[in-house]
C-alpha cells in the first residue's frame, strides 16, 4: 500500500519560498502519477500541480504557473514542489497525491492516494 508523507511547510513572508517533499513508501512512485493540490482557508481543494511517472510532462494551475515547479526523483522516491514568490492567496493545507492509472490530472478527484498535509502560510 502506498503511503505519501508531505513536509516542508511552514511561515514565509509574501515573496518568500518554500520547497515541499512529499515522500513515498510501500511502492516505488515511478509507477505512479503525482499531483499536489491545496485547501485554503473555507474554499475546495484546487489542483495546483502534477506530473507525469517521468517527470517529463507537467502541469500547473494559472494561478501558480510561472512561481511553482514540480520536480520528481523516482530513486529517493520522493516529489517536490518549489514554490516562489510566495503570495497570501498561497496560503493552506498542500497535499501531495497520486494515481496508478491514468495521465497528469489537476482533478483532485483523479487520485487515490493521498498524504497528511502540510500547512503553508505567507504573511508578513
Amino acid at each position: 500500500q502506498l503511503r505519501l508523507v508531505e513536509s516542508g511547510g511552514g511561515l514565509v513572508q509574501p515573496g518568500g519560498s518554500l520547497n515541499l517533499s512529499c515522500a513515498a513508501s510501500g511502492a516505488t512512485l515511478d509507477a505512479y502519477v503525482i499531483g499536489w493540490s491545496r485547501r485554503a482557508p473555507g474554499k475546495e481543494r484546487e489542483g495546483v500541480s502534477c506530473s507525469n511517472r517521468s517527470g517529463g510532462s507537467t502541469n500547473y494551475a494559472d494561478s501558480v504557473k510561472g512561481r511553482f515547479t514540480i520536480s520528481r526523483d523516482n530513486a529517493k522516491n520522493t516529489v517536490y514542489l518549489q514554490m516562489n514568490n510566495l503570495k497570501p492567496e498561497d496560503t493552506g493545507v498542500y497535499y501531495c497525491a497520486a494515481r496508478l492509472l491514468g495521465s497528469c490530472s489537476l482533478g483532485t478527484l483523479a487520485y487515490g492516494y493521498w498524504g497528511q498535509g502540510t500547512q503553508v502560510t505567507v504573511s508578513s
